[in-house]
């Protein structure tokens, strides 16, 4: 007799992570288009402008808008999908980089422009692409010298960098058309941007997720409507092109060239290393050097492609970055999708010249929405530095003050030699390779002793200090933060070493929270009533004078001083400890009152807890005023418990 066995039920998980979810056709579809559309203009404006400058034909230049965008679609399936070790699947869109705008120019006109000078453009392209191929996994092993502070810095200046361009659209496009003074273009720029904010308000689900798509839809039928949108170059163009490779000629190869747009990719590497940590945080997914590795093997496999089929350098695409964040639909499939939208495109030239004539006012109103949001991801990233450290305020203030300053004065980049341009030429450059430098030298660079902890300017106590003192030292240097016995600071002494501020805290609330409860009933007992005497003469010590003089409890009137005082008594018979209340997490002397009225129905049990809770929130105001006299630029509180 035979017996079945049982197989044993999977216990692997069957749900995908978001990027990698395949959506049904239609929505990829439409998500890819919106993706295109947010796309495109940035995709173009580099071929036009190239062509301008190294005096190309017009038949010319369509054949390089048409070349592009057949390339930006492969290079986007390959960063988007993948394979081998080539792609870092995430939804990326690839285009242009605009850092190569003023290199190329300069190699072409040095070649004596026109077509001649497009094959020693593509010589360099072709060979730095193969370059940044080979040394990719040799970049993405500096992964450590990009933490918060620079990664956080790069993203937060990659989309304010990005706003004067949003802008300029916004103001009717960057050139002769430009018009700041135009009602119209202001009412197409805030009306596409308005209309956007209010479905993102209003509609939930995927009439959310396609906010941006219906506002430049929308927004372009009106300005049609009202005779503002033209689309006369549709007739004009072709239904079906195909870019051949080599179009223009065989490449020719020039080692000035060939190491200035090498110097372009390295620094693409750079901007493209925090375009994936942009991504990453916006689909939250963890980012390693492999990560790196892939996408910079896919941005140097594509700028080779780029360099045969007639197109130029490429590296991810901060514009869509920002569509991410703000739709929140984080496939990657989306993006090859776009990839493969673009590639048509790249074929039917007619398809361009639909998408070519949305309005510059529309298409700027809403990418103010979509490059402000990449900034927030640059300010979200921020948000994990311990800006107690001075050095990281340093960081940040100054890479971000560099980029500002050449993305407000472009023409800073004139005063310097030609081959100093290519970084004073762009503010996400400056303010990037500022970034990375700035944090090599003060954290990587000679011994460090860490941010100031305590002490006030000119006698300041750094944490590597504070890792080294005696028990007594360490007593005395923090014991005011709690009232009383100095348990909990002595128990805090034995987590040494710290390894940054934040590390600090945390002992200091391990010690309290892990205490036995006759312990905590001491030091809370320790603790003022509110409104006390003792407290407005100074006998409770200057930090309990200090922590109610916030809100006047030091100097109350009668009328709210027996207030207080009938609170704090009957607190006092019920629970048999002091209302213990940080009052600078308070707003309003009646809040105090009201919530120590509330307090009264809880459990004695409760009361504990919370009372310990209040202890630790004081003790984190405490802290925050030893490290503001230590750094007093620093003015940011960071709670020492968050909001219970």
């Amino acid at each position: 007799m035979s017996t079945a066995t049982a197989e044993p039920r999977s216990t692997q998980r069957s749900s995908r992570h978001p990027v990698d979810e395949v959506l049904p056709v239609p929505k990829l579809a439409i998500y890819g288009f919106q993706h295109v559309l947010a796309f495109y203009a940035g995709a173009v404006i580099v071929p036009i402008l190239l062509a301008n400058s190294i005096g190309l034909s017009t038949a010319e230049l369509i054949h390089l808008i048409n070349a592009d965008l057949f390339t930006c679609g492969i290079a986007s399936i390959i960063q988007s999908i993948g394979f081998w070790k080539v792609g870092v699947k995430l939804p990326l869109l690839q285009g242009v980089t605009f850092t190569a705008v003023s290199p190329m120019i300069a190699i072409g006109l040095a070649a004596g422009g026109g077509t001649q000078g497009l094959l020693v453009i593509y010589g360099a392209v072709i060979v730095a692409g193969l370059f940044t191929f080979l040394v990719a996994p040799y970049f993405s092993r500096l992964i450590r010298f990009f933490p918060p502070v620079v990664t956080g810095s790069v993203i937060t200046i990659i989309g304010l960098a990005l706003l004067p361009v949003a802008a300029a659209d916004a103001a009717g496009g960057a050139g002769p058309t430009l018009d700041p003074a135009s009602g119209r273009n202001l009412a197409y720029a805030l009306g596409t941007l308005a209309l956007i904010v209010a479905i993102q308000r209003i509609f939930k689900g995927f009439m959310a997720t396609v906010a941006v798509l219906i506002g430049l839809v929308v927004g372009t039928l009106v300005a049609w409507t009202l005779g503002d949108a033209h689309f006369d170059s549709v007739s004009g163009s072709g239904w079906f092109g195909v870019t051949t490779p080599f179009h223009f000629g065989w490449p020719k190869f020039s080692v000035a060239a060939i190491i200035s747009m090498i110097v372009v990719m390295l620094i693409t590497a750079v901007e493209t290393t925090g375009d994936v940590f942009a991504t990453g945080e916006i689909v939250e997914k963890r980012i390693g050097k492999e990560d790196i590795a892939r996408a910079l093997r896919a941005d140097g496999l594509a700028t080779t492609i780029g360099g045969v089929f007639n197109s130029f350098p490429y590296t991810c695409f901060a514009e869509n970055v920002g569509l991410v964040r703000l739709t929140r639909v984080k496939s990657r499939y989306v993006v090859a999708t776009a990839g493969g939208i673009m590639i048509l495109i790249g074929l039917i030239p007619k398809a361009g010249a639909i998408v070519a004539g949305i309005p510059h006012p529309v298409l700027g109103g809403a990418a103010l929405a979509m490059f402000a949001t990449v900034a927030v991801v640059g300010f979200q990233t921020l948000s994990r530095v311990d800006f107690h450290d001075h050095r990281n305020v340093v960081i940040v203030a100054t890479s971000v003050g560099l980029a500002m300053y050449v993305t407000a004065q472009p023409d800073v980049a004139k005063a310097v030699p030609s081959w100093a341009q290519i970084i004073l030429g762009s503010g996400i450059t400056l303010g990037s390779i500022t970034a990375i430098v700035l944090n090599f030298l003060f954290h990587h660079v000679g011994s460090s002793r860490g941010p100031a902890v305590a002490g006030s300017p000119g006698n300041l106590v750094r944490l590597s200090e504070v890792n080294g003192m005696s028990r007594e030292q360490f007593v005395d240097t923090f014991g005011g933060l709690f009232q009383g016995p100095r348990w909990a600071v002595e128990r805090a002494y034995e987590s040494r070493p710290f390894a940054d501020t934040s590390d600090l805290r945390r002992a200091f609330q391990e010690a309290l929270y892990t205490a036995n409860e006759e312990e905590q009933r001491l030091l809370i007992d320790s603790y003022p009533d509110l409104g006390a005497e003792s407290v407005a003469d100074g006998r409770e010590g200057e930090d309990s004078l200090h922590d109610q003089a916030f809100l006047g409890l030091t100097r109350l009137d009668e009328k709210s001083y027996g207030e207080l005082s009938d609170l704090t008594a009957q607190y006092r018979e019920r629970f048999g400890f002091p209302l213990v209340t940080c009052v600078r997490d308070r707003d309003s002397f009646d809040q105090v009152v009201r919530s120590g009225w509330q307090r009264l129905e809880n459990s004695p049990a409760q009361e504990h807890a919370a009372a310990l809770v209040e202890a630790a929130k004081i003790a984190g105001y405490r802290f925050d005023d030893l490290v503001a006299d230590a750094n007093p630029i620093h003015s940011a509180r960071t709670r020492f418990v968050e909001s219970q």
